[in-house]
């Protein structure tokens, strides 16, 4: 049995297709824990195990991981919380739940920086890493997906590409980093749950094909657009001021400045990409497929 998390976020409707695919031929149940059912294509709903309700609740995730083998670990963002709350807080009774079931393997969305010098100052990744932290000391065989930034966090700026051709980030313009897709996240993720003949702990880098910088991502998107798109870098403090004037969590707009400064000296620069930790997906084919027709709509 493998149990999906946030099958209705950007990365699970990427991974249960994978899973649907796979899972049946080797013997495998799905089961998914999701807030509303309704947001579940029929098709799915047909082929899974629902169960409803938050998987930070504890009564959810000890129904979820009863006779699981395997869990698929996704903390939504909840920007109405501290950041360790939101990560580690949210997290505590699913380890209690995988602890009581004795769950054998946990796949989980997490950050590069491990072991870097701005691991510990590094916002919302560093709670992230802590996350991993509490996981693994459940004594479950775990693999931490340590990510970059993703594509699609350009999904944001659709309309500012659209109506003024701009794109906005607070690192520097020239500042080289990976970035990746959500749907290679899902490829690892689901290759690692359907093969469970790891053991241990580990973190997954999972880096995208190249770095790419700011100004690389303008150039890129103006060639795929067929338009002419800028970056204009944003100072922390517009940042801070902007999500704060949403209501965000004072802890969590200062979690995420700090993060932003972490990426912009370095943080995620120092992951090495090898034919393990590289994925498919470039920028180029990703504005294409996906970015163009958000901006286009």
């Amino acid at each position: 049995m493998i149990v999906i998390t946030a099958p209705t976020g950007n990365i699970g409707r990427c991974l249960l297709p994978l899973l649907l695919d796979s899972a049946p031929a080797r013997g495998e149940e799905l089961r998914v824990v999701v807030r509303d059912p309704a947001r579940l294509p029929g098709t799915v709903r047909d082929r899974v195990e629902v169960v409803t309700g938050s998987h930070g609740d504890a009564e959810v995730v000890d129904r979820a991981f009863e006779g699981a083998d395997a869990v698929f670990w996704l903390v939504p963002p909840d920007s109405s919380r501290t950041p360790y709350d939101a990560y580690s807080g949210f997290t505590l009774p699913a380890t209690k739940a995988l602890a009581a079931h004795r769950v054998g393997h946990v796949v989980g969305v997490s950050a590069l920086g491990r072991g870097t010098p701005l691991a510990d100052r590094a916002g919302l990744v560093t709670a992230s890493l802590a996350m991993d932290d509490l996981i693994a000391g459940t004594g479950v065989a775990h693999r931490a997906l340590a990510c970059p930034s993703f594509f699609e966090n350009l999904l944001e700026e659709a309309d500012a590409i659209r109506e003024r051709g701009v794109f906005t980030d607070t690192v520097a313009a020239g500042r080289k980093a990976p970035l990746v897709a959500v749907a290679d996240i899902a490829a690892v993720a689901a290759r690692l749950l359907l093969d469970r003949s790891w053991t241990g702990t580990d973190s997954v880098p999972v880096l995208g094909p190249e770095d790419l910088s700011p100004d690389d991502l303008a150039r890129v998107m103006s060639e795929r657009l067929g338009r002419p798109v800028r970056y204009a870098r944003q100072t922390l403090d517009d940042l801070r001021a902007t999500l704060a004037g949403h209501g965000l969590d004072e802890a969590f707009v200062q979690g995420v400045a700090d993060m932003k400064r972490a990426k912009d000296e370095g943080l995620d620069a120092g992951a090495v990409r090898t034919p393990d930790t590289a994925t498919p997906t470039t920028f180029a084919r990703w504005c294409a497929e996906t970015l163009d027709p958000a901006v286009r709509s």
